[in-house]
């Protein structure tokens, strides 16, 4: 059998950072390809001399030469890919948006065809679905209508249509799923950073106030990255998309459990909600893989908040 080689794109952010810090504590072979040269949230994560396993390719995913190239010298088995411009970045410059996130996920599934792959995962987000009002009460199913509300989400339902064309036309399955509000150390960035900010913020003794209230399903940063991997090795007879699912908390619950482990903390919750449903149904995610992760609230946030003490001022 051949050596696995595992391309991660857009391993400077959150979930990427943690992938290559779990394909690199497994001993894989770890290819991280993004534009960014900025290590900040590896370095939160990992040492240097653990980097150092790490193989990094600078370049646009909007280069499709670029994006091939790397395929073809690094010899990829295995891809996750997750780079993408979030929804501020997206509203700010929808073209420069519709370039990374949707040609450049074209340019991934064409460097996978040509490299021969038959098998690729990928990020999509319930930002595909639109608010509460389309939907009737209780958990969204996986197949509910996608009728999303940003630009984001719209290049979204782009990505997934297209992975339906590549498995018709090419025979490459595809395995997207969907995370909601996904928070631990590195998540620093995005429109449902700000519980991740409050934490670290009340480590450092400071006040915080989350800009949006409540209910919805939280996903530590490492357990999303350990089911793309997981997802990433396990090939399918299908495009199919999966919904990271959960208990729903509210914003409210999550500031109360940061409270009691930080009695001192002062955050607080603003009172308007985010335009999305509280949660999604996950019964076909955990019908087709042999682990699902899903770790408590709880220990989620104690855990982030010993990492964030112990990166002190780094973080």
């Amino acid at each position: 059998m051949s050596e696995a080689n595992y391309l991660v794109t857009g391993g400077m952010g959150c979930i990427g950072a943690w992938a290559l810090r779990e394909l690199a504590r497994r001993g894989e072979r770890a290819v991280n390809f993004d534009a960014s040269a900025d290590r900040h949230r590896l370095d939160w994560l990992m040492s240097r001399d653990e980097q150092a396993q790490i193989t990094f390719v600078q370049g646009d995913l909007r280069d499709a030469e670029a994006v091939k190239a790397v395929f073809a010298e690094q010899s990829i088995t295995h891809v996750i890919h997750l780079a993408a411009l979030q929804v501020p970045m997206c509203r700010d410059n929808p073209l420069l948006g519709a370039q990374v996130n949707v040609a450049g996920t074209v340019n991934v599934f064409e460097a996978a065809r040509e490299q021969g792959l038959k098998h690729v995962a990928y990020a999509s987000s319930i930002g595909v679905y639109g608010p509460p009002s389309d939907f009737p009460p209780g958990l969204i199913a996986h197949d509910a209508p996608q009728e999303p509300r940003t630009l984001y989400g719209a290049y979204k339902v782009c990505n997934e249509q297209t992975a339906r064309v590549y498995f018709h036309e090419h025979g490459i399955s595809s395995a997207c799923l969907r995370p909601y509000t996904v928070y631990g150390v590195g998540r620093d960035q995005g429109m449902t950073s700000e519980p991740t900010h409050a934490l670290v913020a009340a480590v450092k003794g400071k006040p915080y106030r989350i800009g949006f209230c409540g209910r919805m399903q939280f996903h530590f940063a490492a357990d999303v990255a350990r089911q793309f991997i997981l997802a990433a090795e396990t090939p399918l007879d299908g495009a199919y998309g999966y919904n990271l699912g959960g208990q729903p908390r509210s914003v409210e619950q999550f500031a109360a459990i940061a409270r009691k482990l930080l009695p001192a903390a002062q955050i607080e919750v603003a009172d308007t909600p985010l335009p999305f449903p509280a949660g999604f149904d996950d019964s076909e995610l955990r019908a087709r893989y042999t682990a699902v992760y899903e770790r408590p609230l709880e220990e989620g946030i104690a855990t982030t908040i010993e990492h964030a003490r112990r990166l002190g001022d780094a973080i």
